[in-house]
């Protein structure tokens, strides 16, 4: 049975290099690395719990357990990048980005949360997702924090990690919104030398796109295709962010599997 979650064969060789090859010795495996990929990308495309996963796929104990083990060697992440700037290439642009826009999300967490606050100006309490995208909408860095969290407080955590993977971030021009104004603009350009523009509102209650803003909130809605990132399910953070880099996987993926 295929779901359309499920990886086509030019999109499993887009990134089947970054798994181990069969050994020819021992115990041949009982489930292929790409079934166990379909399965993770059918959870984050349904937001179904790990214990309901279809009986076809591997026994969700199986698959849970090379998701932590890819979150925590950093293969998650580093297939997201292989594939952002690949798709920046294909685009004529260079393959680290100069300039970026940030912005925050606040959604709804669940009980099981170990970390939670209240959005009083959203009036929700949960997780706020800070993220820094490319001008083309492409992730850059996620970071999940508690809802209560400014964002101009939120930014100089998610900026902070950014720019600690120099020389691999080379982001030196930001757009953001009105809440981001304040002492971000001063300590990101003393500590970071990078700029940062505000981009506000020029009349309310009129709808008008307002340049770069767009560009994140675009993002915003293609990771509110993906049903496990309409709440906050997980019960850490870390967990949250690779929820994310998963829905934006599995986007580039199809993006790069049409051409």
């Amino acid at each position: 049975m295929r779901y359309t979650s499920d990886l086509n064969d030019s999109e499993w060789n887009l990134i089947s290099y970054c798994f181990p090859k069969p050994s020819k010795k021992g115990r041949p495996r009982q489930h292929t690395f790409r079934e166990l990929l379909n399965a993770i990308f059918y959870l984050t495309k349904t937001g179904c719990q790990w214990r309901n996963l279809p009986e076809h796929f591997a026994p969700w104990g199986t698959v849970y357990h090379y998701f932590r083990l890819w979150q925590q060697n950093g293969l998650w992440e580093a297939i997201h990048t292989h594939l952002r700037e690949f798709v920046r290439l294909l685009e004529g642009r260079e393959r680290q980005a100069s300039a970026a826009i940030i912005d925050s999300q606040s959604v709804k967490s669940t009980e099981c949360s170990d970390e939670r606050g209240y959005d009083a100006g959203k009036k929700i309490n949960g997780r706020k997702r800070h993220i820094l995208v490319d001008t083309m909408g492409l992730l850059l860095r996620v970071m999940v924090l508690p809802a209560n969290i400014q964002d101009r407080d939120g930014a100089k955590q998610l900026l902070s990690a950014c720019f600690a993977q120099a020389p691999r971030c080379r982001v030196k021009h930001i757009w953001a919104d009105g809440g981001y104004t304040g002492t971000l603009l001063e300590w990101s350009r003393k500590l970071w030398r990078c700029t940062v523009q505000i981009v506000k509102r020029t009349e309310l209650h009129t709808f008008k796109v307002l340049p770069r803003r767009w560009v994140v909130e675009r993002t915003f809605g293609w990771l509110g295709r993906y049903r496990r990132l309409n709440r906050d399910y997980e019960r850490q953070a870390k967990t949250g962010e690779t929820i994310v880099h998963l829905a934006m996987i599995r986007l580039m993926l199809a993006r790069l599997g049409r051409l």
